[in-house]
């Protein structure tokens, strides 16, 4: 008996699939990774199993990106497959080899994506032959059983799916080669000089920066300017009510323009200019009276639209401080995880047609969900029958890919505060559309004042909700939205017919433009989202108009790439753009090549893929135009030859160190150009803006000049590409140039080495050795014991103590090293990364007595996941080989080694060292290591108040304290050499 394959693009769709089938193609028996039956086997990718890359001969490992290998344009691509689900991909293409299976159904997500994801887990189960077995297309827009059967009745042909499969592969393949030759191309103009400058770009993550960066260059050019505005108070019988003074004259297209020929987008028709005539306006109105002509009328608001993601990670900005990866985390642990929401990678904000009895059953559910903040709306939902069709939520035409973000049937229990909050969020939305808009009662009153043959116009607002509808589903959170959008709105004291005023008071209020805000993600989301709003040529915004940059799903991890890279800061909920991305643009810019910063080039894309998805274009023509395209942009990187490129360039501060002279920047470096500022007098000094691969800010490249140091940094890329943290320091050349020149600093600590007397008189300690009980302090890169180094007490190291300042690109914080000095661990960080796997991971410092070094500890975390292998940073300070024998004679911990080899079997980590009596008394008598007894005693201390007020270095001892101190005061570096004396092996069994 033969069967046909269906391959979803999602567990859950599978899942739907074999529920909808049961009742007509029978009983499915479940298995690890698929449901079978007679006729169907069911399965399921969970995304992209498969990317495209170059073929072997054809790539371009990153050490050898140069010119010389570029461009890389294959005439085909392979294969590979995704690391994380190779497990999932071998089970589908199990399925798909199978004799007995012979059709297939391709049963991912209705759209390009969807396409692209069968198309290439069916070539890679081919192999290096096609699979040749038909194929199938099962389109759905809505998952209820019946859509499903529906569209199993109205399988589409693969001939039908072919301009749309076209397409799929065109988009994912043009990407590659503008991304991959884009990037090497502009590393290789960056590199020139040496080291690796990494400088990626692609079709949407450049245009989104260059969106970011263009708004801070307007920032950095506002010149702020002032003006008035004229608030006045006028007395009716009534009471009092405010008005401000406007120009009934003014419009916005009269607007006058700047020096550029641009209108002036800060004039309005309530702000003067000068301070004279606004004081005219003041004194001519103040104390006389008005007439009053007034307009009131009603207005509904109705509640917007379902989310999709975007609106979604938008709002959740705005109202929870949510980046956008965090909303899209959220809802996904939602919709995968507790099965409350439906899924949320959509572009949608429309339901299907045939969704309304589900939106009825969702409706009762949330009416009788318990939840006492929500469930009354949904139950009067219920009750008004609120739920009908609408072509302003229900539309076929409106759905893509996926519908909008709503509740699931299903009440979710066990939810995070952050999953609730989102979870909240979307089920007030889900309520609020099907409930009457809200009506308010908005009131233009005009009050004018008449002196001198001349009219002054006073404007005043007033709203006044009448009947709140959907708005009473946020309550007080609405009312608190209506304030801050109408802060003039407010109910007024009423006016009678005829009836004159007078204008009590009239005050200049002065005030100063501002410039534009930068964006948050909740803004820059909306920017990508429209992106082809800013596109001039209409058949490009048309096809734009749906797309934007990037899809809802990829545009959170398009701001965090750009965050990974460095081209982007997040401060706040602010994004701010580095001088990464500054000279990324003007490399662009220089170049010619800003193709790759503008929304044009997707627009442009987009609307040749629409014509290949109906079959206008084909792929073979669409793909000569990208590579033309990325020879054009190689070529233009390759043979430009002129020193620097042409840019806004910022001049230092501080002077050159070698002459004095100013020090200004180009594209490539920071230089003296000399007292005379034009390079005629110049003495030669200058430094690389981006030393391996890391562009300073110009703060830092000012402190750099000022301090001769700064640092340590992070970021910096080898020539093989890895990332690293150092220092770096101006020195002076005396020897060669006679001039200074950068270097980097590892703190390499060459004092240790050569004998050289470190003096540590002017520092405070950070806390007491773990080995010895000496202070330990900040030397370099290191925090090193006193006993570690050579000093002016003791010149011949005797200690071993020392640990770095940056592991595994993880800065540890002074704080964090009094921490575990103090109690033998630090805080979970989270920015180490493994040398081995390059990814990061989080992790514990702890000082590990019985290695005596200062180790990993991992937190738990749920499934038991793998952390990399634990790594150990204490170092044994440098030394001779006689002055390790004697340390190691006077090292404990070497004493006991031949006792340890000699024990049966070895410690466990829970056995330790026996207090006496007198230490037992403050932290009991069980056996515990030495560390635990540290921490145990600054407890008890903390606990007490018992550290001096004057001096928090010093420990008053108390009854139970003076037994093991042996005095009445001590400092925190002698506690670890008393704990010593109170402890002993435990007694043999």
């Amino acid at each position: 008996m033969t069967k046909t394959l269906v391959i979803a693009e999602k567990p859950s769709v599978a899942q739907d699939i074999v529920r909808a089938l049961t009742p007509v193609a029978g009983k499915f028996d479940k298995h690890d990774e698929h449901f079978e039956n007679d006729s169907y086997v069911v399965t399921s990718a969970v995304g992209h199993l498969v990317e495209i890359q170059a073929p072997e001969e054809f790539d371009v490992k990153r050490g050898k990106w140069s010119f010389a290998n570029l461009p890389v344009i294959p005439p085909h691509f392979d294969l590979k497959p995704v690391d994380k689900t190779k497990t999932r991909l071998n089970a589908v293409v199990k399925q798909a080899k199978r004799k007995d299976v012979t059709q297939l159904i391709n049963a991912c997500d209705a759209g390009r994506e969807g396409e692209l994801i069968f198309r290439l887990i069916e070539q890679y189960a081919g192999g290096k032959s096609p699979l040749g077995k038909p194929v199938k297309r099962l389109w759905l827009q809505s998952m209820t059983p019946q859509a499903i059967r529906d569209g199993f009745d109205a399988l589409r042909t693969e001939k039908q799916m072919q301009g749309l499969a076209d397409a799929a592969r065109s988009r994912s393949e043009a990407d590659w080669l503008v991304g991959i030759n884009g990037t090497r191309a502009m590393t290789a103009f960056n590199s020139r000089d040496g080291g690796f400058f990494l400088t990626t770009v692609g079709r949407v993550q450049t245009p989104t920066l260059s969106v970011v960066v263009e708004r801070e260059e307007q920032i950095r050019k506002f010149v702020s300017r002032d003006y008035w505005e004229i608030h006045g108070s006028f007395a009716a019988e009534a009471g009092q009510y405010p008005g401000k003074w406007f120009n009934p004259d003014w419009k916005k297209a009269n607007a006058p323009l700047l020096a550029n020929g641009e209108p002036d987008a800060e004039q309005r028709a309530d702000r003067v200019w000068t301070e004279q005539e606004a004081r005219a306006i003041a004194d001519a109105s103040r104390g006389k009276p008005a007439t009053v002509t007034e307009e009131s009328k009603p207005t509904t608001q109705a509640s917007p639209a379902l989310f999709d993601l975007t609106s979604l990670q938008r709002e959740a900005n705005g109202r929870f401080g949510f980046s956008a990866k965090t909303t899209l985390a959220l809802a996904q642990s939602l919709y995968e995880r507790h099965k409350a929401l439906t899924y949320p990678r959509t572009d949608s904000r429309a339901l299907p047609e045939d969704y309304l009895p589900v939106v009825k059953q969702t409706m009762e559910m949330l009416a009788n969900s318990g939840m006492k903040h929500l469930a009354p709306f949904a139950k009067q939902a219920v009750d008004g029958n609120y739920v009908k069709p609408n072509k302003r939520i229900f539309d076929n035409a409106k759905v893509s890919d996926h519908f909008a973000i709503i509740p699931t049937l299903q009440a979710p229990s066990g939810l995070s505060e952050a999953e609730q909050k989102l979870y909240d969020f979307v089920v007030r939305r889900f309520l609020s559309v099907f409930f009457p808009s809200a009506e308010h009662q908005v009131t233009t009153r005009i009050s004018t004042v008449e002196q001198g043959g001349k009219k002054y116009p006073f404007r005043t607002d007033g709203k006044v909700l009448v009947k709140p509808g959907w708005l009473a589903i946020y309550g007080k959170e609405a009312q608190d939205d209506e304030k801050e959008d109408d802060k003039d709105g407010k109910r007024l004291v009423p006016v009678k017919p005829g009836e004159i005023v007078q204008n009590e008071s009239a005050d200049l209020k002065g005030l100063k433009t501002r410039p534009p805000a930068r964006y948050s993600e909740a803004t820059l989301l909306g920017a990508m989202e429209g992106a082809g709003k800013t596109i001039d040529d209409d058949e490009l915004r048309e096809a734009m108009q749906e797309k934007g940059l990037g899809t809802p799903a990829t545009r959170a991890a398009t701001i965090e790439g750009l965050i990974a890279e460095k081209y982007m800061l997040r401060e706040g909920r602010e994004l701010i753009p580095t001088a990464k991305a500054f000279q990324l643009m003007t490399l662009l810019r220089g170049l010619g090549v800003e193709e790759l910063s503008k929304a044009e080039l997707t627009g442009e894309w987009e609307y040749k893929l629409a014509q290949m998805e109906k079959g206008a274009l084909s792929r073979d023509a669409f793909m000569r135009e990208i590579a033309q395209m990325t020879e054009h942009i190689v070529k233009k990187a390759k043979e430009y030859d002129r020193d620097t490129v042409p840019g806004d360039y910022a001049t230092l501060a501080t002077p050159c160190p070698n002459c004095g002279g100013v020090v200004k920047e180009n594209y490539r470096r920071y230089g003296c150009v000399g007292k005379s500022g034009t390079g005629e007098d110049a003495c030669g000094f200058s430094f690389g803006k981006s030393p391996a691969g890391r562009t300073f800010e110009v703060a830092e490249a000012e402190a750099l000049l000022r301090d001769k140091h700064i640092g340590p940094l992070e970021g910096f890329r080898s020539k093989a590409g890895w990332p690293f943290t150092a220092e770096i320091i101006l020195k002076y050349d005396e020897e060669e140039s006679k001039n200074w020149k950068l270097e980097f600093d590892f703190g390499d600590d060459k004092n240790g080495d050569t004998g050289e007397i470190v003096d540590f008189s002017e520092q405070d300690t950070v806390g007491p050795c773990p080995v010895c009980g000496a202070p330990v302090f900040e030397h370099g890169s290191n925090y090193v014991c006193e006993k570690s180094v050579p000093t002016n007490a003791q010149p011949t190291p005797s200690c071993t103590f020392k640990t770095g300042k940056i592991i595994l690109q993880q800065p540890v914080e002074r704080a964090q090293m009094e921490k575990l000095l103090a109690t033998g661990k630090t805080d979970l960080l989270d920015k180490f990364v493994s040398m081995r796997t390059r990814r990061a991971f989080k992790a514990f410092l702890t000082w590990n007595a019985e290695e005596g070094k200062v180790t990993f500890e991992f937190a738990p975390r749920e499934g038991g996941s793998k952390f990399p292998p634990r790594k150990t940073f204490g170092k044994p300070a440098a030394k001779t080989v006689a002055a390790k024998k004697v340390a190691a004679k006077k090292t404990p911990a070497a004493k006991k080694a031949p006792a340890a080899k000699k024990a049966a079997a070895p410690r466990k980590p829970g056995a330790g060292l026996k207090p006496s009596d007198s230490l037992a008394a403050v932290i009991g008598a069980e056996p515990v290591a030495r560390t635990e007894v540290i921490k145990k005693l600054w407890d008890y201390i903390k606990a007490n108040g018992l550290q001096d007020a004057t001096n928090k270095r010093a420990i008053n001892a108390d009854a139970k304290l003076k037994p093991v101190f042996g005095k009445d005061q001590v400092t925190m570096f002698e506690l670890a050499g008393i704990v010593g004396k109170h402890l002993s092996a435990p007694d043999a069994p």
